[in-house]
């Protein structure tokens, strides 16, 4: 066994392995360890196949401002998780259903699967010849310029989920004093201010 052969079994398994203990750790922080591991090994699996420069994407943006978040948010908010597990409870059936009808289809569909004779060649098709280009460019290449129109589609998707996100947890307080923007607009200004004719000697 060569050392890239065995590089890439060892990055696969911890991926795998960490993936595994993202999920099933009942501790949010380790949890996020976990994580934070199965993106560097995800990097390792990058560094194999040439992508340096996503690997190191990977290594900056996820483990080291994504992942770091999470891990502030996890360990800074009170959130009681045992409330939140006591929820899930209720709702594991229709999971369950839902995995056991996906499964289903996934075994339905690799019973069938059947490669085409030419998807080698066109698999090595989409990127370009890494001696006469570089990584980098490459890349650009393929996301500004083949592909652009779906790289919008997906900058759209996640801006419509970030924003889903914000209206599912935005919580109205009542103790908290808000200012109305739109009531100082529209204020009338011969009432919005009131004189006071005070008498030498008297208070308001």
């Amino acid at each position: 066994m060569t050392v890239a052969a065995f590089a890439f079994y060892l990055f696969a398994i911890v991926a795998v392995a960490s993936g595994i203990f993202v999920v099933t750790a009942r501790n949010p922080v380790h949890s996020v360890l976990w994580l934070i591991l199965a993106f560097l090994s995800a990097a390792g699996l990058f560094v194999l196949m040439g992508a340096e420069f996503v690997a190191m994407l990977l290594i900056i943006v996820y483990v080291g401002a994504v992942a770091v978040l999470f891990l502030f948010v996890v360990m800074m908010l009170d959130v009681d998780f045992a409330e939140l597990k006591a929820e899930m409870v209720k709702y594991m059936p229709i999971g369950l259903l839902i995995g056991l009808i996906l499964l289903g289809e996934f075994v339905s569909v690799f019973a069938v699967w059947q490669s085409a004779g030419g998807a080698e060649g066109l698999r090595a098709a989409v990127t370009p010849d890494a001696a006469q280009v570089q990584n980098t460019r490459a890349l650009g290449m393929i996301l500004y310029d083949k592909y652009v129109y779906l790289f919008m589609l997906s900058a759209l998707v996640l801006l419509v989920a970030m924003i889903g996100a914000i209206v599912l947890t935005m919580r109205h307080r009542k103790d908290v004093k808000r200012q109305n923007v739109l009531a100082q607009m529209w204020r009338d200004p011969a009432k919005a201010m009131e004189l006071k004719d005070v008498k030498p000697g008297q208070g308001l």
